[in-house]
C-alpha cells in the first residue's frame, strides 16, 4: 500500500531523509519514533507530494506519488498536529465544507453520524470550532477520514498535546479503521502509544531509518531502552 525505494532528501550538503526503503501492507499501523529532525514529517511530506525528493521515491497503491499526485491524494487523509479548521464554523460546517472540496456531498443526517463514529461528543457538533479542545479538532480530522473513504491515513504527531483520555480515544478510532483495511503511517514521540496502537514501529535518526521491527516482537520496557540507545549514541 504505502512503499518507498531509496527515498531522499537533501537541502544543500543537509540530508533531510537518506535512503528510505520502507512497505506498509494494507490495515498496517507503522509508527515512525524519533527526536525533531530526524526525518519523520519529511517523509510524510513526501508522501503527500508536499515535497520533491532529491532521489528515489514514494508510492501509494504502487502509484509514484510525483508522477500522479492527483490519483493518490484521492485515497488518503492526512491529519497534521495543528489541524486547521475555520473556527467560526461548528464542526458539522466544516466537515461539510471539506466534504464538499472533495467533490463529496453529505446530508445533515450523515454528518451527524460521522461526526458522532468520530468520538466527537453530540453537543458540540453544532458549536463553533473556536469552543474545541485540540482532541474534539482531531475526531474531525478522522470524520473527514471517514467521509472521503479514505484507504490511506497520514498522521503528523496528531496526539502531541493531548490528555491521556484524548490520546486513548485517538488510538480507538485508529484501531477502529484499521479493522476496516486503512493503512496508517503516524509519525509521534509517544513510545506508548506506537507500542500500543502500532503494528509496526520504526526509529529514525538523522534521516536514516535505525530500527525497524513488528511492535509485538518488544516489551515496551525493550522499545524504550532500544529509543534511548539510539538517541544517546
Amino acid at each position: 500500500m504505502l512503499k518507498t525505494n531509496g527515498l531522499t532528501k537533501k537541502y544543500g550538503a543537509f540530508t533531510a531523509l537518506n535512503a528510505l526503503d520502507l512497505e506498509i501492507g494494507e490495515g498496517d499501523i507503522f509508527c515512525l519514533l524519533g527526536a525533531n529532525g530526524a526525518g519523520k514529517s519529511t517523509t510524510i511530506n513526501l508522501f503527500l507530494n508536499f515535497i520533491e525528493p532529491t532521489s528515489g521515491n514514494a508510492t501509494i497503491n504502487n502509484l509514484d506519488v510525483n508522477e500522479h499526485a492527483l490519483e493518490t491524494k484521492q485515497v488518503l487523509s492526512y491529519i497534521p498536529e495543528n489541524l486547521m479548521l475555520y473556527p467560526s464554523l461548528t464542526g458539522l460546517e466544516n466537515l461539510d465544507f471539506f466534504c464538499g472540496l472533495g467533490g463529496k456531498s453529505y446530508s445533515k443526517a450523515e454528518l451527524e453520524t460521522l461526526l458522532q463514529q468520530s468520538g466527537l461528543q453530540t453537543d458540540f457538533i453544532d458549536k463553533r470550532v473556536q469552543n474545541y479542545s485540540k482532541g474534539m479538532r482531531q475526531k474531525v480530522g478522522i470524520a473527514l477520514a471517514r467521509a472521503r473513504e479514505a484507504k490511506v491515513l497520514l498522521l503528523d504527531e496528531p496526539t502531541s498535546g493531548l490528555d491521556p483520555k484524548a490520546s486513548n480515544e485517538f488510538s480507538e478510532l485508529l484501531l477502529e479503521m484499521k479493522d476496516k483495511g486503512v493503512t496508517t503511517l503516524m509519525a509521534t514521540h509517544d513510545l506508548f502509544r506506537a507500542k500500543d496502537t502500532g503494528t509496526h514501529i520504526g526509529i529514525m535518526k538523522e534521516g536514516v531509518l535505525v530500527e525497524k521491527f513488528e511492535s509485538k516482537d518488544v516489551s515496551f520496557q525493550d522499545l524504550e531502552r532500544l529509543y534511548l540507545k539510539h538517541m544517546h549514541n
